[in-house]
């Protein structure tokens, strides 16, 4: 009897070690599935590049909410969400991109959202002719190369022909552009003296590794046309709740702060 009675008991105890590990798969499966489904993929300007992963960082640990981020020039990501590409947000380096998602019937909303004010930037290295450039070295004739993205491809291209253009340089700098795929590789060109100069985001010119390269003049305003950049949350995504909690944090007064000292200017709508 005492024998049959801790058999039993045996038993009892193995079923109940088996019922904890049980739980325990559901609820490591159940978290890991929560964690998933609150993993967002962004689509972000090759801008952003520096400027999100302490934005990510505050997000997840003040919501849970984790991203993974693919930066492009802002025609490269749109070209690939029209070509079936999935993600949740789209973080554009301007309005213009935004609005094609929109009009694809991509968009969750009528409008994309301004969340920032490009700033574009002219830079050259310490050990250039020019260790601390102005506007004024765009005209000397000693300039053989200066980066620019592509202003096909990227706002900030488009904004850094303007800016030429409108001070009667469209003749003299052609033939010395040095036509990068995006911005971040514009700052590449610049910062690693494969160009002589770049006009190229202030998002890139504040890291690190360019301020200790060289330095920079923010090319005047009135040069050329605001770079509003525009977001939109993707209407098929599956994660469009936190999409959207993640573009309502980005507006937020904190982050607007965050992002002027990666080199942004805030955007009006970021009054939260």
């Amino acid at each position: 009897m005492a024998k049959n009675r801790k058999k039993k008991t045996l038993r009892s105890c193995k079923g109940v070690a088996w019922l904890v590990v049980l739980l325990g798969m559901i609820v490591t499966v159940a978290g890991a599935a929560e964690a998933g489904a609150q993993t967002l993929r962004i689509a972000a300007a090759a801008d952003l590049q520096p400027v999100l992963p302490p934005v990510l960082a505050a997000l997840q640990q003040a919501t849970g909410i984790a991203a993974s981020v693919t930066y492009e020039s802002s025609a490269a990501l749109t070209a690939q969400m029209l070509n079936g590409a999935a993600f949740d947000l789209f973080l554009s380096a301007d309005m213009s991109y935004p609005q094609r998602i929109i009009a694809a019937g991509l968009g969750a909303t009528a409008e994309p959202v301004p969340y920032a004010h490009g700033v574009l930037v002219l830079f050259t290295r310490h050990d250039s002719r020019w260790p601390h450039p102005t506007m004024e070295l765009l005209r000397d004739g000693q300039l053989k190369r200066l980066a620019i993205a592509d202003p096909k491809r990227a706002p900030y291209g488009r904004a850094a022909m303007a800016a030429i253009t409108r001070l009667g340089l469209n003749t003299a700098l052609q033939p010395k552009l040095v036509t990068a795929a995006n911005i971040a590789q514009a700052a590449q060109f610049a910062e690693t003296g494969n160009a002589d100069a770049g006009l190229i985001s202030q998002t890139a010119a504040v890291t690190p590794a360019l301020q200790e390269a060289g330095s920079f003049v923010v090319v005047p305003q009135k040069l050329y046309p605001v770079i509003e950049q525009g977001a939109v949350v993707l209407g098929h995504s599956p994660q469009r709740a936190a999409a959207q909690r993640m573009l309502d944090f980005l507006l937020s007064a904190e982050m607007q702060r965050q992002l002027q000292r990666s080199g942004l200017n805030p955007a009006r709508a970021a009054t939260r």
